[in-house]
């Protein structure tokens, strides 16, 4: 009797054993893809799943997003620059039969193919492509690798180029070509400004002229500015042509009611300019009417 207890508790402790490794749980996220002495027969879950022990397998298959990160890759890129580029990638599995059966170790082998898509697609860009048209670039390597993995079903949803490492010359080349044309656009945006209030000026110009009396009142205008402060010294233009008839009407009134200026005495020759004219000889026995007599005379 004792023998037969012992062999119903062997047999019962076997068969909890082999019940516990029939049942399988899966989670939400979850889907059991079942082989049966080796050959597909269905996908199952989540929830509670019975097996034939030792004559079925179940394979898991997550299907959350999952997030990929491409190892960086040395790019050479349409112009010879060479550039170390990494990326990542998300895709989700979205049938768990091909991805077990149509592939092995879906994803390495959406890794790899990540890689060499990566490596050729910005192969074929130029350096400034490569900076400024990213999302362009993104679209590129989605549809690539997306077409490549959809036999293997799973679904690649976004490709991200995260960072772009360049050699340090041509990081100072770029950082010149920057600077100048910062200073372009300066130069440009200055001139752009100068040619703007000249022609302001010239069209306030255009209106003053119009009234000469209005440049006058600019005149009043600016003493009126100037002289808010509490020192301040004021330079006040007077136009030439103004002076010009004061000036006239000066030199025609002295002309008329006054005496011409004495001239000065004139220079005789062999005189310097300090030196006194010398008076004539005077002959003895003459008067000043007389005249003298020359020596040849007689």
């Amino acid at each position: 009797m004792a023998v037969v207890l012992a062999i119903i508790a062997v047999v019962a402790f076997f068969a909890v054993i082999l019940l516990a490794s029939s049942l399988r749980v899966l989670r939400e996220y979850e889907r059991g893809v079942i082989f049966r002495l080796g050959r597909l027969i269905a996908q199952k879950g989540p929830g509670l799943i019975f097996l034939i022990p030792v004559i079925d397998r179940m394979v898991r298959v997550d299907l959350r997003t999952v997030t990929l990160n491409i190892p960086p890759q040395e790019v050479i890129t349409r112009d010879n620059v060479t550039a170390r580029v990494n990326a990542v990638c998300y895709f989700r599995v979205i049938d768990p039969n091909r991805a077990i059966v149509e592939v092995e170790q879906f994803l390495v082998a959406t890794s790899q193919i990540s890689q060499t898509t990566l490596r050729s697609v910005l192969g074929t860009a130029e350096l400034d492509t490569l900076l400024s048209e990213r999302e362009r670039l993104n679209v590129d390597l989605q549809k690539i690798i997306d077409d490549q993995t959809e036999p293997w079903g799973v679904k690649v949803t976004t490709v991200e180029i995260k960072d772009v490492e360049i050699p340090q010359g041509m990081q100072r080349a770029m950082a010149r070509q920057a600077e100048a044309e910062r200073e372009r656009r300066a130069k440009i945006i200055n001139a752009e400004g100068e040619f703007q209030a000249a022609q302001r000026l010239y069209d306030a110009a255009e209106i003053i002229s119009r009234n000469p009396a209005t440049i006058q009142l600019r005149y009043l205008q600016t003493l009126l500015e100037l002289g808010s402060g509490s020192s301040s010294t004021i330079v006040f233009p007077l136009p030439i042509d103004l002076i010009g008839p004061l000036t006239e009407m000066m030199r025609r009134a002295g002309g008329d009611g006054g005496e011409p200026p004495p001239r000065p005495p004139r220079a005789q020759p062999g005189l310097g300019p300090t030196d006194e004219p010398k008076a004539p000889p005077v002959t003895p026995g003459l008067g000043p009417g007389d005249e003298a007599e020359r020596p040849d005379s007689a």
